[in-house]
């Protein structure tokens, strides 16, 4: 038989060959790095027979998607390793994911990351062994009966047409209910690390079982490994969550409930400094403020449409709009979005042709139903506040309209040192709206993204079901992505609210509406910079930017009269007046993050001057006030 390869070359084969065997005729070299193959586009085992006709690549250490087939191979060596450890294990899912793998189990004991160094020592023995990994095909009732202690296995195998074919993947005695593929045998499995247990319910309801989610990660080399190690290790120190709390931002609390942060007043002066800062920007482009409701009856979202397909992730409500003795009560729904008003608001007046574009928009605070396991401090949160916009224009403005978003876009990560790419999402199978509007919007972000510069990917068919849009991905300090900016096209909300405008001709065309968001949530890019920039906010964003830090009592008088003046500059200053050591009040703002502090004794109220240190480089010597002054005035918002 013949197989074709990646470069188009023909390759002949005895019948029964497997991947492994195309990987041997080609060189003993590949042989040995062989971990799989695809065969016709699908992943696969190495010891995937192939047939005569089948396009046939080999998966390396080096081949795209060669990561998770590891991970996922290293997900079965530690549930082998639990069994051994452990004994009864019931287990859930465990899949490959972005960062490593995880596996969802429950047992009849508590695990910690006391339990890692067994578990870890256990996976050594077994990937040392280099047992292979043996899949089988078995019917439905085959497999009940293999996995009848396993009653996750057995409702997973339910649900599956009775007569498909089941595969399963067994290590020596362990054997696993699993599509595959995995790598030949486990000395394969080089680098690994398990790197923490959390709660989770089965299939995500919160009223199924509750197991544990054990993390690992894998690499094929241990210095790959060691690197990521080490970033993990500084994200954590530079986790929102953790500075957030040191830094007094922001609070969660249980009384108030999930996903919904409480901001203390450090945090209330980032967040309100960002909004004047982007606030002031936005007129200067036109854009006009607007300020639209937390609460809207049902029929706006039966309008919209969120009330069919956004339901379960909203807050609904009933209002008694009549009396106590004839009651009448209307359904409410919280905003999970600001889009609806800002339609609203459009079609509340006859615009002209000549009128557009339109441009509003909003700091408007909105909730979401996320699952309660899903919530992760500002990064997710069920309240919080998008920088949303809404542009209304024709269809030959929509090009310079996304020009002009992409260059604020660009504006706004270059303020915080950001590298960005971008992506388009294109029409998805199920859309509405014409090919042909499809089409003007699709290349008309496409050709943005080229008046701008602006490199992309296209992610084929991942956009909503009303229209494409761009996203920007933004880079951190220690090289994490974060989604951010969105730039959107709408036909959806258009059509559904009836909005038009008055043509040249004087007949009536319906506008096309970009969704735009910069920050995107306001909390989660308060996150992202508290991690970007380890706490150590720019000057015009820290919430205090200068301590005054008198030497003794007798300075507090001259401090609080040099704070004054510094907040006549503009600054935000605080006075550390407490009768502490010198060195336990700049430990304090060192640990607080703040910009600059200033000494103030004697030498300095006599000759006018102050002693500054900078958070980073330390002492910069004496300065004049003035100079102070001008520092402070030049970071004003």
């Amino acid at each position: 038989m013949f197989i074709t390869l990646p470069d188009g070359a023909r390759k002949e084969l005895e019948d029964g060959s497997t991947v492994a065997d195309v990987a041997a005729s080609i060189g003993t070299g590949l042989a040995k790095a062989a971990l799989g193959g695809i065969v016709n586009g699908k992943a696969v085992d190495a010891s995937f027979p192939v047939s005569d006709g089948d396009e046939v690549s080999i998966v390396t250490d080096k081949s795209e998607g060669a990561l998770e087939l590891l991970r996922h191979s290293t997900a079965h060596v530690m549930a082998a390793a639990l069994v051994d450890l452990y004994g009864d294990v019931k287990f859930g899912v465990g899949p490959a994911i972005e960062n490593g793998f995880y596996y969802d189990v429950q047992l009849d004991r508590t695990l910690s990351s006391d339990d890692f160094a067994a578990i870890e020592a256990r996976m050594a023995e077994i990937v040392a062994a280099g047992t292979p990994f043996e899949r089988k095909e078995v019917t439905q009732a085959e497999a009940l009966e293999l996995f009848a202690d396993q009653p996750f296995k057995v409702e997973l195998i339910n649900e599956l047409p009775s007569d498909q074919v089941i595969t399963t993947y067994g290590i020596g005695s362990f054997s696993d209910l699993c599509r595959g593929p995995h790598v030949p045998d486990t000395s394969k499995v080089a680098a690994f690390k398990l790197t923490k247990i959390a709660g989770a319910y089965w299939r995500g309801d919160a009223e199924r079982e509750q197991l544990q989610r054990i993390y690992g990660t894998a690499f094929f080399k241990q210095r790959d490994l060691d690197t990521y190690l080490a970033n993990l290790e500084e994200a954590e120190k530079r986790d929102h969550r953790k500075l957030g709390r040191d830094l007094d931002f922001y609070m969660m609390s249980d009384m108030a409930g999930v996903g919904l942060p409480l901001y203390l007043p450090n945090g209330a002066r980032v967040i309100r400094t960002l909004q004047e800062w982007l606030r002031k920007e936005l007129y200067r482009r036109g854009y006009e403020e607007v300020i639209t409701p937390h609460i809207y009856k049902s029929d706006v979202w039966k309008t919209s449409g969120h009330y069919d397909f956004y339901h379960d992730n909203m807050y609904f409500f009933n209002i008694n709009e009549g009396t106590d003795e004839q009651p009448r009560f209307s359904e409410y729904g919280v905003k999970p979005m600001n889009c609806p008003g800002h339609v609203m608001l459009f079609g509340n007046s006859i615009h002209s042709y000549k009128d557009l574009p339109v441009r509003f928009f909003e700091f408007g605070t909105v909730y979401r139903h996320e699952m309660s396991g899903a919530v992760h401090g500002l990064m997710r949160a069920r309240g919080f506040t998008q920088d949303d916009a809404h542009v209304f224009c024709r269809e030959d403005q929509v090009v310079d309209e996304v020009v002009e978003i992409l260059d604020l876009a660009d504006a706004i990560m270059g303020e915080f040192g950001f590298e960005y790419e971008a992506e388009i999402s294109t029409r998805p199978e199920k859309s509405i709206g014409s090919d042909a509007m499809w089409e003007h919007a699709e290349s008309s972000l496409k050709k943005a993204c080229e008046v701008r510069g602006l490199k992309y990917e296209l992610n084929e068919g991942d956009g909503a079901f009303y229209g494409p849009k761009i996203d920007i991905k933004v880079k951190d300090a220690i090289g994490r992505m974060w989604q951010c900016s969105t730039v959107q096209v709408d036909f959806n909300l258009p059509e559904r609210f009836d909005i038009s405008y008055r043509t040249a001709d004087n007949g009536e065309a319906r506008p096309f509406m970009l969704h735009r968001a910069l920050f995107g949530s306001i909390e989660r890019f308060l996150g992202i910079l508290i991690e970007h920039y380890a706490g150590a906010l720019p000057l015009w964003l820290s919430p205090v930017q200068v301590v005054v830090l008198p030497i003794a009592d007798r300075h507090k008088e001259a401090a609080d009269e040099l704070a004054k003046r510094l907040q006549r500059a503009g600054g935000r200053v605080e006075v550390y007046g407490q009768n502490e050591p010198m060195r336990v009040k700049i430990a304090k703002a060192q640990a607080g993050k703040v910009p600059y502090m200033v000494v103030l004794g004697d030498k300095e109220i006599e000759t006018g001057t102050v002693s500054v240190r900078e958070r980073f480089e330390g002492d910069l010597g004496t300065w004049d006030v003035s100079k102070l002054e001008e520092l402070l005035n030049d970071a004003q918002v």
